[in-house]
């Protein structure tokens, strides 16, 4: 079979719609491609945002808490520190009491 000037024509014009769908596929993922990226870099700089938030809240709240740790620790020093000396005043009261008439 001989090709003849329409087959070969046919053949031709086949070729440049492939070609030319190939153009537009390639273009479609190219701008797909950009989209994607474009949804990236905006995520990105959202958890960004959103790690510093929540390293400012935590770095708040363990300040907060070493101030309360430093609080809770002034407060047992001055209950230790007194210890004794509420020991003194319980014995002092006892023997008062032991020598006022035994309560």
């Amino acid at each position: 079979m001989e090709p003849t000037d329409i087959t070969v024509e046919i053949l031709k014009d086949i070729r440049q719609e492939l070609r030319k769908t190939r153009e537009d596929v390639s273009d479609r993922i190219d701008a797909l491609r950009e989209e994607v990226s474009d949804h990236i870099d905006t995520l990105r700089e959202e958890l960004s945002g959103r790690i510093v938030d929540s390293e400012i809240r935590t770095s708040t709240a363990i300040a907060d808490l070493a101030g309360t740790v430093v609080d809770m620790t002034q407060v047992l020093r001055a209950s230790h520190d007194l210890r004794p000396r509420v020991e003194r005043c319980e014995l002092e009261i006892a023997e008062l009491r032991r020598q006022v008439g035994g309560r």
